[in-house]
Protein backbone atom coordinates (compact mmCIF):
# COMPACT_ATOMS: atom_id res chain seq x y z
CA UNK A 1 0.00 0.00 0.00
CA UNK A 2 1.23 3.35 -1.14
CA UNK A 3 0.76 6.23 0.89
CA UNK A 4 1.68 10.06 0.50
CA UNK A 5 2.83 13.06 2.14
CA UNK A 6 -0.05 15.21 0.75
CA UNK A 7 -2.62 13.88 3.33
CA UNK A 8 -0.42 14.40 6.40
CA UNK A 9 2.23 12.65 8.24
CA UNK A 10 2.53 8.96 7.19
CA UNK A 11 2.64 7.75 11.00
CA UNK A 12 -0.78 9.13 11.68
CA UNK A 13 -2.34 7.76 7.94
CA UNK A 14 -1.04 4.23 9.11
CA UNK A 15 -2.09 5.08 13.05
CA UNK A 16 -5.62 5.57 10.98
CA UNK A 17 -5.69 2.61 9.01
CA UNK A 18 -4.75 0.51 11.76
CA UNK A 19 -7.15 1.44 14.37
CA UNK A 20 -10.32 1.62 11.62
CA UNK A 21 -8.72 -2.07 10.86
CA UNK A 22 -9.35 -2.86 14.71
CA UNK A 23 -12.58 -1.06 15.09
CA UNK A 24 -14.47 -3.68 11.88
CA UNK A 25 -12.44 -6.73 13.46
CA UNK A 26 -9.97 -7.32 10.89
CA UNK A 27 -8.13 -7.43 14.48
CA UNK A 28 -9.82 -9.07 16.61
CA UNK A 29 -9.89 -8.07 20.45
CA UNK A 30 -7.27 -9.58 22.17
CA UNK A 31 -5.56 -10.64 18.68
CA UNK A 32 -1.68 -9.87 17.43
CA UNK A 33 -1.40 -7.13 15.05
CA UNK A 34 1.40 -8.07 11.94
CA UNK A 35 4.66 -7.47 12.99
CA UNK A 36 6.36 -3.69 12.36
CA UNK A 37 8.17 -5.65 10.15
CA UNK A 38 4.80 -7.04 7.96
CA UNK A 39 3.74 -3.38 8.40
CA UNK A 40 6.52 -1.72 7.26
CA UNK A 41 6.45 -3.85 4.04
CA UNK A 42 2.55 -3.06 3.63
CA UNK A 43 2.51 0.49 3.87
CA UNK A 44 6.25 0.50 2.37
CA UNK A 45 7.23 3.35 5.27
CA UNK A 46 9.85 3.25 7.93
CA UNK A 47 10.12 1.59 11.16
CA UNK A 48 9.91 4.69 12.63
CA UNK A 49 6.77 5.96 10.88
CA UNK A 50 5.13 2.24 12.00
CA UNK A 51 6.57 2.49 15.37
CA UNK A 52 5.43 5.59 16.34
CA UNK A 53 1.97 4.91 14.86
CA UNK A 54 1.56 1.91 16.52
CA UNK A 55 2.94 4.03 20.12
CA UNK A 56 0.33 6.40 19.06
CA UNK A 57 -2.83 3.56 18.97
CA UNK A 58 -1.08 2.54 22.28
CA UNK A 59 -1.63 6.01 23.94
CA UNK A 60 -5.33 6.27 22.74
CA UNK A 61 -5.66 2.71 24.76
CA UNK A 62 -5.77 0.42 21.53
CA UNK A 63 -3.05 -1.67 21.76
CA UNK A 64 -0.85 -2.79 23.85
CA UNK A 65 2.98 -3.87 22.96
CA UNK A 66 4.67 -6.32 24.99
CA UNK A 67 8.65 -7.34 24.56
CA UNK A 68 9.35 -10.90 22.36
CA UNK A 69 5.17 -11.23 22.36
CA UNK A 70 4.27 -8.50 19.93
CA UNK A 71 1.41 -6.22 19.69
CA UNK A 72 -2.27 -7.18 21.14
CA UNK A 73 -5.70 -5.30 20.77
CA UNK A 74 -7.36 -4.24 23.91
CA UNK A 75 -10.26 -2.21 22.92
CA UNK A 76 -11.88 -2.00 19.53
CA UNK A 77 -14.37 0.42 20.56
CA UNK A 78 -14.21 3.99 18.21
CA UNK A 79 -14.09 5.59 22.03
CA UNK A 80 -10.95 4.36 22.99
CA UNK A 81 -9.30 7.35 23.05
CA UNK A 82 -11.67 9.07 25.88
CA UNK A 83 -9.94 7.54 28.33
CA UNK A 84 -8.21 4.59 29.88
CA UNK A 85 -9.82 4.33 32.52
CA UNK A 86 -13.09 2.16 32.76
CA UNK A 87 -16.04 3.88 31.38
CA UNK A 88 -18.98 4.70 33.31
CA UNK A 89 -21.22 2.47 31.69
CA UNK A 90 -19.12 -0.14 32.14
CA UNK A 91 -18.50 0.13 35.68
CA UNK A 92 -22.12 0.45 36.53
CA UNK A 93 -22.73 -2.95 34.33
CA UNK A 94 -19.82 -4.81 35.71
CA UNK A 95 -21.42 -3.90 39.65
CA UNK A 96 -24.22 -5.82 38.20
CA UNK A 97 -26.56 -2.36 38.19
CA UNK A 98 -29.18 -2.63 35.24
CA UNK A 99 -28.33 0.71 33.05
CA UNK A 100 -30.52 0.46 30.27
CA UNK A 101 -31.01 3.46 27.19
CA UNK A 102 -34.04 4.15 27.39
CA UNK A 103 -35.54 6.53 24.83
CA UNK A 104 -33.80 8.94 21.80
CA UNK A 105 -35.18 11.26 20.04
CA UNK A 106 -33.74 13.57 17.17
CA UNK A 107 -34.91 16.91 15.80
CA UNK A 108 -32.85 20.01 14.25
CA UNK A 109 -32.67 23.38 16.11
CA UNK A 110 -32.12 26.79 15.33
CA UNK A 111 -28.52 27.16 17.25
CA UNK A 112 -29.53 31.34 17.54
CA UNK A 113 -32.29 30.47 19.95
CA UNK A 114 -31.18 27.66 21.84
CA UNK A 115 -27.44 27.46 21.56
CA UNK A 116 -25.77 30.82 20.38
CA UNK A 117 -22.58 29.87 21.36
CA UNK A 118 -22.54 26.72 18.77
CA UNK A 119 -22.81 28.51 16.28
CA UNK A 120 -19.29 29.53 15.32
CA UNK A 121 -18.85 25.70 15.09
CA UNK A 122 -21.60 24.80 13.65
CA UNK A 123 -23.95 26.78 11.81
CA UNK A 124 -27.65 28.15 12.14
CA UNK A 125 -28.67 24.94 12.71
CA UNK A 126 -27.67 21.53 13.41
CA UNK A 127 -29.01 18.06 14.97
CA UNK A 128 -30.17 17.45 18.81
CA UNK A 129 -30.39 13.91 20.26
CA UNK A 130 -32.08 13.57 23.58
CA UNK A 131 -31.40 10.21 25.40
CA UNK A 132 -32.25 8.61 28.51
CA UNK A 133 -30.66 6.21 31.01
CA UNK A 134 -32.44 4.33 33.65
CA UNK A 135 -30.70 2.79 36.35
CA UNK A 136 -32.50 0.09 37.74
CA UNK A 137 -35.41 1.28 36.19
CA UNK A 138 -35.49 4.86 37.84
CA UNK A 139 -34.51 7.64 35.02
CA UNK A 140 -30.85 8.46 35.69
CA UNK A 141 -29.08 10.39 33.01
CA UNK A 142 -30.22 12.52 30.86
CA UNK A 143 -28.73 13.68 27.66
CA UNK A 144 -28.78 16.47 25.12
CA UNK A 145 -25.93 15.70 22.37
CA UNK A 146 -25.69 18.35 19.41
CA UNK A 147 -24.58 17.23 16.63
CA UNK A 148 -23.30 19.19 12.91
CA UNK A 149 -25.45 18.85 9.99
CA UNK A 150 -22.90 17.41 8.13
CA UNK A 151 -22.71 14.33 9.97
CA UNK A 152 -25.81 11.83 8.64
CA UNK A 153 -27.79 10.23 11.41
CA UNK A 154 -30.54 7.67 11.40
CA UNK A 155 -34.07 8.75 11.21
CA UNK A 156 -35.16 5.24 13.18
CA UNK A 157 -34.19 7.06 16.60
CA UNK A 158 -34.18 3.07 17.80
CA UNK A 159 -30.81 3.27 16.53
CA UNK A 160 -29.80 6.27 18.09
CA UNK A 161 -29.92 3.92 21.18
CA UNK A 162 -26.30 2.97 20.34
CA UNK A 163 -22.88 4.49 20.17
CA UNK A 164 -23.27 7.57 18.91
CA UNK A 165 -19.46 7.19 18.02
CA UNK A 166 -19.55 4.15 16.17
CA UNK A 167 -21.39 5.99 14.00
CA UNK A 168 -19.72 8.78 13.36
CA UNK A 169 -17.02 5.90 12.90
CA UNK A 170 -18.78 4.05 9.92
CA UNK A 171 -18.58 8.13 8.12
CA UNK A 172 -15.38 7.86 8.37
CA UNK A 173 -15.17 10.46 11.27
CA UNK A 174 -12.31 10.21 13.56
CA UNK A 175 -11.95 12.08 16.84
CA UNK A 176 -8.05 13.23 18.05
CA UNK A 177 -9.37 14.44 21.46
CA UNK A 178 -12.47 14.35 23.48
CA UNK A 179 -12.74 17.64 26.75
CA UNK A 180 -15.27 16.83 29.64
CA UNK A 181 -16.20 19.75 32.11
CA UNK A 182 -17.71 18.96 35.55
CA UNK A 183 -20.00 21.16 37.50
CA UNK A 184 -23.45 21.69 39.51
CA UNK A 185 -26.36 23.12 37.71
CA UNK A 186 -30.20 23.48 37.70
CA UNK A 187 -31.33 21.70 34.76
CA UNK A 188 -34.48 23.44 32.79
CA UNK A 189 -38.15 22.46 33.64
CA UNK A 190 -38.79 19.70 31.09
CA UNK A 191 -35.19 17.63 32.28
CA UNK A 192 -35.72 17.58 35.76
CA UNK A 193 -39.34 16.41 34.31
CA UNK A 194 -37.78 13.31 32.72
CA UNK A 195 -36.02 12.48 35.47
CA UNK A 196 -39.02 12.39 37.93
CA UNK A 197 -37.23 14.93 40.23
CA UNK A 198 -37.57 18.43 41.65
CA UNK A 199 -35.87 21.46 39.98
CA UNK A 200 -32.93 20.83 42.12
CA UNK A 201 -28.62 21.42 41.34
CA UNK A 202 -27.65 18.07 39.59
CA UNK A 203 -24.04 17.32 38.62
CA UNK A 204 -23.88 18.36 35.15
CA UNK A 205 -20.92 16.87 32.41
CA UNK A 206 -20.18 19.00 29.36
CA UNK A 207 -18.17 17.31 26.31
CA UNK A 208 -16.44 18.63 23.70
CA UNK A 209 -15.65 15.55 20.73
CA UNK A 210 -13.10 17.13 17.70
CA UNK A 211 -12.02 15.86 14.80
CA UNK A 212 -8.65 15.37 13.63
CA UNK A 213 -8.75 17.97 12.10
CA UNK A 214 -9.82 19.75 15.28
CA UNK A 215 -13.45 20.78 14.13
CA UNK A 216 -15.75 20.12 16.60
CA UNK A 217 -18.61 17.32 15.98
CA UNK A 218 -20.48 16.44 18.82
CA UNK A 219 -21.20 18.70 21.84
CA UNK A 220 -23.02 17.16 24.51
CA UNK A 221 -24.60 18.13 28.08
CA UNK A 222 -25.46 15.52 30.38
CA UNK A 223 -27.67 15.41 34.01
CA UNK A 224 -26.86 12.64 36.74
CA UNK A 225 -29.07 12.04 39.46
CA UNK A 226 -26.65 11.04 41.88
CA UNK A 227 -28.90 10.93 44.49
CA UNK A 228 -29.39 7.34 43.05
CA UNK A 229 -26.13 6.56 42.63
CA UNK A 230 -22.76 8.71 42.46
CA UNK A 231 -20.56 9.29 39.60
CA UNK A 232 -17.62 6.92 39.58
CA UNK A 233 -14.39 7.28 37.43
CA UNK A 234 -12.10 3.77 37.67
CA UNK A 235 -8.69 3.15 37.04
CA UNK A 236 -6.88 0.25 36.88
CA UNK A 237 -3.05 0.84 37.75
Amino acid sequence: MKLTLKKGPLYLQVQEILKKRIISGVYPKHSLIPSELELKEEFDVSLITIRRAVEELSKQGYVEKKSGVGTTVLDNHAISKLSKGQRFSEYLIKEGYHLKKEFASLSTINLHEHAADLVEHFGDECYCVERLYTLEEKPYIHFKHYISKEVTLPENTDLLLDSLYEIFFQQGITFNRFKDEFGTEIPDPSIAEILEIEQQPLLQRIRYSFDINEKLIEYSVAYYNTAIHKYVVNFDV
